[in-house]
């Protein structure tokens, strides 16, 4: 849905009309003379997220009046009008006009508009020399009249990814001067929904759209593992009302900028060999397009390759072994390709996750494979492991040499469908990902949570690395996902970063955690152990007081209703164990003066901390089903541990 542009020469005569002040984007002092308030101000930088490839101040903040000029040259959609409209609105504009009189006026529209280039220059913004895909450039500079802000964005992608740029800049009754020259390092941004166990309902889908729009993430795929027609009833049609839904999530993933990718696993029973198999793999993906779907995906992870389906395939590939499994697959994939991708309008190139995802070493399987696929097709991998701990741009460099491609990562993280994570949130900010990794990486896709909503944590992290690893800063992403979920409100954030910092153990396969455990609160915990009063314990204190209130404070702060209902356990979990924290630092605190009354502290805690143990998750939310962990290993441990550290154990 795009709308009419304005005339262009409506547009240039207002931006003539448009009186800019003379004013450097970095004002100079005298090397004796301190920098002053004003001057601070200038340089002052607005946290964005993603982190644009190039920002710099451009002068005082602009001043949002009651009437604000909206104008829309080429290339603009209805959803990046609703973006700017409401981010005004929050602003403190009260009547947004499509014509010229207002003290601001906001110009946006593609980079080969002439009139935007030019309402661009005049706010000291500047074009790159060769625009990227889904890049865009802004620049907002403050005027007598109010100021001007351009966006100009090098495709549609880029008009609507300047939006959610500008979005960030505003403030009550302000929005930040700079100039921005932006574009994605990695073209797959988003999110695999190809967990095991309950999948997502149609309205946590529906939210995670609109949630990877306003992240500038540009993927989802579509593979639930308990969707019994892309698996084990893969050659049936879906019914009507199932189909239905798929094609109103295909309507909003457009809608939000989003490509829906539908991924099919057919390896169960397919017979490779077989024309009629095939003729019902292309007729089940014909189906998804006749939605609107262009993007496809054939996985075949998590299979017995080592064993045929059917008696042809050993007739036409030979015995089954990996050799053969891997021209076998290459075949499927190829007639994808080539039969029916190749012959419709729009289609993407196949993507496909192979039976070997993990691991760097060359083998059979990987050689047949590799040999006879065709060289568009885009291969998914997970890294060094089902879970690596790490990912390094040399891991990722050796895939590709492995698979002869850019290889396109699976990274299986949030997700917690396997027994280590049972009754845990990961919500530790998204690391250990090297900077770099968009040399050998066509992009980078999350498995998430069964939980929807609390996965966002971990998908704002990593749509912003793969957007820009290169300037990525996990901590400072990490507070950005918690103000997005707060609104805004620094309380709110702040409770929600504390209450992620005791659901940050990610184990591997291995039983390893390469996401240690409640980091704030065990330095807290480690420096009362070193030394039970004073300082540290008045510090454990303040810890103890954020964590037994913060549940309260989430519920009153975060609006998105799937959040609370979603970590309703934990929040429960946490604000019995911050109460049972409280308890032992009054505990240790009196322990001196009043023996008696620590003991009573230390008693009441170790109730507390029985009934928060005592919590379940809720069904059909996990898998497997279990108690609810909140800081394991940190705050339980220390509860039972303080009265022997008091002296009265």
């Amino acid at each position: 849905m795009f709308r009419r542009p304005s005339r262009p020469g409506a547009l240039t005569a207002l931006l003539a009309a448009l009186v800019l002040l003379p004013q450097p984007a970095f004002a100079q002092q005298p090397a004796d003379q301190p920098a002053t308030d004003a001057t601070n101000d200038a340089r002052r930088l607005p946290v964005v997220t993603p982190t644009p490839q190039q920002i710099e101040p451009n002068g005082r903040d602009l001043r949002v009046g009651p009437e604000v000029s909206l104008v829309l040259g080429s290339g603009v959609d209805q959803a990046t009008e609703d973006v700017l409209r409401a981010a005004l609105e929050r602003a403190g504009a009260r009547e947004i006009r499509a014509d010229a009189g207002a003290g601001l006026t906001v110009v946006v529209g593609s980079i080969e508009d002439p009139a935007v280039t030019e309402a661009l220059t005049e706010a000291g913004g500047e074009v790159a020399p060769e625009p990227a895909a889904e890049g865009y450039s802004l620049a907002s500079k403050a005027s007598r009249r109010g100021g001007l802000v351009a966006l100009a964005g090098n495709d549609g992608n880029g008009v609507y990814y300047a939006a959610q740029t500008f979005r960030q800049l505003v403030e009550d009754r302000t929005i930040a001067a700079v100039s921005i020259l932006d574009h994605p390092l990695m073209a797959l941004r988003g999110s695999i929904e190809g967990f095991y166990g309950a999948p997502w309902s149609h309205a946590d889908r529906l939210d995670q759209l609109a949630f990877y729009g306003d992240i500038k993430a540009n993927t989802y795929i579509y593979t639930p593992k308990d969707d019994v027609y892309l698996r084990e009833q893969w050659r049936d049609p879906y019914p009507a009302e199932e189909l239905a839904k798929l094609a109103e999530l295909v309507e909003a993933a457009a809608w939000h900028h989003v490509q829906f990718t539908y991924a099919i696993s057919p390896g169960l029973s397919i017979c490779y060999s077989d024309p009629a198999d095939r003729a019902s793999l292309i007729d089940k993906l014909d189906s998804l397009y006749q939605l609107g779907v262009r993007s496809f995906y054939v996985a075949l992870d998590d299979i017995e390759y080592g064993r045929w389906n059917c008696a042809a395939d050993e007739e036409h590939y030979g015995p089954a072994d990996q050799e053969a499994a891997g021209r076998a697959q290459a075949d499927l994939l190829n007639a994808v390709q080539h039969d029916y991708l190749d012959t419709v309008e729009g289609a993407q190139p196949l993507q496909t996750v192979p039976t070997e995802y993990s691991d760097v070493e060359d083998s059979p399987y990987k050689t047949a494979l590799r040999t006879a696929l065709d060289e568009r097709i885009v291969i998914q991998w997970t890294g060094t492991d089902v879970v690596p701990a790490s990912i390094t741009v040399a891991d990722a460099e050796a895939a590709a040499r492995v698979w002869g491609r850019k290889v396109f990562l699976w990274d299986n993280y949030p997700v917690n469908d396997f027994g280590q994570t049972t009754g845990r949130l990961l919500m530790a900010p998204y690391s250990k990902r090297e900077a770099g990794l968009d040399s050998a990486l066509s992009g980078i896709v999350l498995n998430p949570m069964n939980q929807a909503a609390p996965s966002k944590v971990a998908l704002f992290g990593g749509a912003s690395f793969a957007w820009n690893g290169r300037d990525y800063d996990a901590e400072t992403t990490w507070w950005a996902a918690a103000e997005y979920l707060a609104d805004g409100d620094a309380r709110t954030a702040e409770a929600l970063v504390a209450f992620f910092d005791t659901q940050h153990l990610a184990p591997t396969f291995g039983d390893t955690p390469w996401q240690p455990q409640a980091p704030a609160l065990a330095a807290a915990v480690d420096a009362v152990r070193a030394q039970p009063s004073g300082l540290p314990l008045r510090e454990l204190r303040e810890r103890a007081d954020l964590l037994a209130t913060a549940s309260e404070q989430i519920r009153a702060g975060v609006a998105d209703p799937a959040f609370l209902e979603q970590t309703q356990p934990w929040l429960d979990a946490l604000a019995l164990w911050g109460r049972a924290l409280q308890l032992t630092v009054d505990g240790l605190d009196r322990v001196a003066e009043d023996p008696q009354g620590a003991d009573r502290a230390f008693a009441e805690s170790a109730e507390l901390a029985e009934e928060a143990s005592a919590i379940q998750t809720i069904p059909g939310t996990t898998r497997p089903q279990g108690p609810i962990k909140v800081a394991d290993g940190v705050l339980d441990t220390f509860i039972a541990d303080a009265p022997e550290l008091a002296g009265r154990g």
